[in-house]
């Protein structure tokens, strides 16, 4: 007799079939599991014998269920089961089960059986109402149920995001989203560098490459704008960006910063239209972030009123230059004045490299770097100067000159002084990097965070699968991640603005801003884009989807305009002197007594109440946040400064005492950094005057700070500034916001308004 003919002519059996099922659709029975049946089976006094040697040969495990048999037993199951939402147990389902094949004469028998029955399930350790979810139709859960709201206006938030700037924006997005403008193949180098050169000449059509010279140049002295330009190109491809930045940013800026007018007249309209191609060749194989230690050398001859620029030995000379491959004519090469024989330190010429025709200059060798790790439509190349003779008016002679006597002669005195007020004048470069950086964070984010809430997989017992972006630890990958790059808009949007209103004085201020900026940015960036790719699995991995371009385009940005690390030791040695001595002088320390009174902290914030307090309100309170975050950056300013002090006291040389410092001295760059960006964040909330942006803009600002609130737990307790209660709170919260953000994150990233041309992602559309 067949167990299905055995079955229904025993219908009180029934009753063990959603056991039978669930114990069997891992498609194990472990011999702990057997015995366990057995013994429970045999304990079953209402059952009869030849009903009993059934149920157990349905366990043995050399015999299992076939397939066919577990399908006919889920069918016969699900004639049963509840409504949906309805938390039965597998006891319940077997005695309904048994009810409806028994035309209801088992009901007594079964009912007594219940107590027995519901131990075996207990027995088990099964959840019965998880398993129940198998045989019903639907099974919602929270996790299941969460879905993309739109709890504010896009279009304002971008206004808002965008600011003045929204019209230059909303033109170059038109220029990048047109056809002449559709990516290529970036396999062939030859032809992608023809195309990049391309773009950039259209855009230089356009007016853009020479927006931000005078007007009398062709230009609408527009810095703010040729910014903004930088960032909205960085949603298309970053080699143009580059090749954007180093032709009409780096080349330019530095003739028109560091030359006088007669440079300006003479080279800025053909540098602004892309008429004469140019580098920025400072770098050199043994000194990249040391600029003071390049061995170039620039040597006057007073005779013939000229400068021989020469390459000294192989490791002098210049290294990864832009444009300077393929493209470029002219360089402004950073050399070491020589003159009646004495150094005069570091200034900048203007060097001739090729004619139109690409033929080199005399005494020029360029080599091509070749294939990169990213941004292969750049023509990078290494420049060796051989005794290359140049006149004396190629010299940008704004910090320093050579007279009509053959003598130097420079407005500032000090060396030191003369040296950072002109490689100051080229920060530009250190806020034009990390904005892009920040527009490849947004293109990633908008990638990944898309993907994340189509993408479905897994989900509850007996329910569909449910959007990746609605589990937890996917939120936890992506939302501070997205929370940070809201506040590096707005804190580079500071930057911006105080570079642009500059005053002499504080200009130290905001190079070392600018620096410690520009390395928490790109650090930032390639963190984000590697987390991106991951959370797209292996279609973040396919170069369609284009996270593969950003990091490996952006990969560079840490050590662009200088090396991250050796940026942050800037803010540091920056935030030590307050700003008051140059940054270059390594004995800073006789003026470092002011940190002690600045480490007072006040009696509230470390009130025994406060450091373990954990409601919401509190955690949430900006204040809160911003005392926490000012509190770390005096701290570690202060210790770091006894640090170094008690070094140099006890004889250690300065130079020594940094270097044992340099891990210090990080941290008090990050936690200066971190405080800024906060403040800015905090206040672009304040002054949001739309309810639904603002909400929104809240809910991010307070992820990112007690996200890194978080980051640092183990520095706020060992300083008893919180205790383990309210940094396990702070997890907590953390968590949460994660979940409720996850519902605005999609109009959030809708909010870049990146075109769909650039983003050029098909799992983004």
């Amino acid at each position: 007799m067949t167990s299905s003919a055995f079955l229904k002519n025993n219908p009180n059996l029934y009753v063990f079939l959603p056991l039978f099922y669930t114990v069997w659709s891992d498609a194990v029975l472990t011999p702990s599991e057997v015995a366990t049946l057995e013994g429970l089976l045999r304990s079953q006094q209402w059952l009869t014998e030849n009903e009993r040697n059934f149920l157990l040969e349905q366990l043995n495990p050399a015999s299992p269920p076939s397939a066919d048999d577990l399908m006919a037993w889920r069918d016969e199951i699900k004639k049963v089961a509840g409504q949906p939402g309805i938390k039965d147990s597998l006891v319940e389902l077997g005695i309904r089960l048994a009810g409806l094949y028994g035309n209801g004469s088992l009901d007594d028998t079964l009912q007594k059986a219940r107590p027995s029955l519901e131990k075996i399930e207990a027995t088990l350790g099964l959840i019965s109402h998880e398993a129940v979810f198998n045989f019903q139709g639907v099974h919602d859960t929270i996790t299941s149920q969460q879905t993309t709201r739109l709890s504010f206006e896009i279009e304002k938030l971008t206004q808002l995001l965008e600011g003045d700037q929204s019209e230059i924006i909303r033109k170059v997005k038109t220029i990048i989203s047109d056809p002449e403008f559709q990516y290529i193949d970036s396999g062939n180098l030859e032809t992608y560098r023809t195309h990049v050169l391309k773009w950039c000449t259209y855009l230089a059509g356009q007016g853009y490459g020479a927006i931000a010279y005078p007007k009398e140049f062709g230009g609408q002295g527009d810095m703010k704008a040729y910014f903004t330009i930088m960032e909205t190109l960085s949603y298309h491809d970053l080699s143009m960006v580059i090749k954007f930045g180093v032709q009409f940013g780096l080349w330019g800026m530095s003739v028109y910063f560091l030359g006088t007018q007669k440079h300006h007249k003479k080279y800025l309209k053909d540098i602004g239209t892309l008429t004469l191609p140019g580098c920025f060749a400072m770098t050199e194989t043994n000194h990249g972030s040391n600029v003071k230690g390049i061995e170039t050398t620039a040597t006057y001859n007073h005779t013939d009123k000229t400068f021989t620029i020469h390459t000294p030995n192989e490791y002098a000379r210049k290294e990864y230059i832009g444009n300077a491959a393929l493209h470029g004519q002219l360089a402004t090469v950073f050399a070491k004045l020589i003159l009646e024989g004495k150094d005069y330190g570091v200034s900048a010429f203007v060097v001739p490299l090729r004619d139109k025709n690409g033929k080199l200059a005399k005494g020029v060798t360029i080599k091509d770097c070749g294939r990169k790790m990213g941004l292969n439509g750049v023509d990078n190349g290494i420049i060796y100067f051989d005794n290359v003779v140049i006149p004396k008016d190629n010299m940008l002679d704004r910090f320093s000159g050579v007279n009509e006597d053959g003598k130097f002669e420079s407005p500032i005195a000090s060396d030191n002084r003369r040296f950072f007020t002109m490689l100051g004048t080229l920060v530009g470069g250190r806020i034009g990097i990390p904005r892009s950086g920040v527009a490849a964070c947004k293109s990633g984010l908008t990638i990944a965070i898309r993907y994340g809430d189509q993408r479905r997989q897994f989900g509850p017992e007996g329910g569909s699968e449910v959007p990746i972006l609605n589990y937890r630890t996917h939120q936890r990958r992506l939302m501070p991640l997205l929370a940070t790059t809201y506040a590096l808009h707005f804190g580079l949007r500071y930057l911006t603005e105080r570079f642009l209103n500059r005053t002499e004085e504080e200009m130290q201020e905001i190079e070392a801003l600018a620096a410690g900026l520009k390395a928490f940015a790109t650090w930032h960036t390639t963190d984000t884009l590697q987390e991106c790719r991951e959370a797209c699995g292996g279609k973040g991995y396919i170069s369609e989807n284009k996270i593969d371009a950003l990091k490996n385009d952006t990969d560079i940005y840490t050590t662009f305009e200088g090396d991250n690390t050796v940026l942050m030791q800037l803010v540091a040695k920056s935030r030590l002197t307050e700003f008051r001595q140059e940054f270059g002088n390594m004995n800073v320390f006789t003026i470092l007594n002011y940190v002690a009174a600045q480490a007072k902290t006040s009696l509230t914030e470390m009130n025994p109440l406060i450091v373990r307090k954990t409601d919401d309100d509190h955690l949430l309170d900006p204040e809160f946040q911003m005392n926490a975050f000012r509190y770390r950056e005096r701290d570690i300013l202060t210790s770091a400064a006894r640090r170094l002090k008690r070094h140099i006291d006890s004889g250690m040389d300065s130079f020594d005492a940094f270097n044992v410092c340099q891990h210090h001295l990080l941290e008090v760059s990050f936690a200066y950094i971190e405080r800024i960006i906060l403040e800015q964040f905090q206040l672009a909330v304040k002054q949001t005057e739309d309810a639904g942006c603002k909400t929104v803009l809240k809910c991010l600002c307070d992820l990112f700070a007690l996200y890194h609130i978080e980051k640092h737990k183990g520095w706020y307790l060992e300083q008893g500034y919180m205790e383990g209660v309210k940094t396990k709170a702070i997890r907590k919260l953390v968590n949460q916001l994660c979940w409720e953000i996850r519902q605005d994150a999609v109009p959030l990233v809708d909010a870049f308004n990146i075109p769909d041309s650039c983003l050029s992602a098909p799992i983004a559309q």
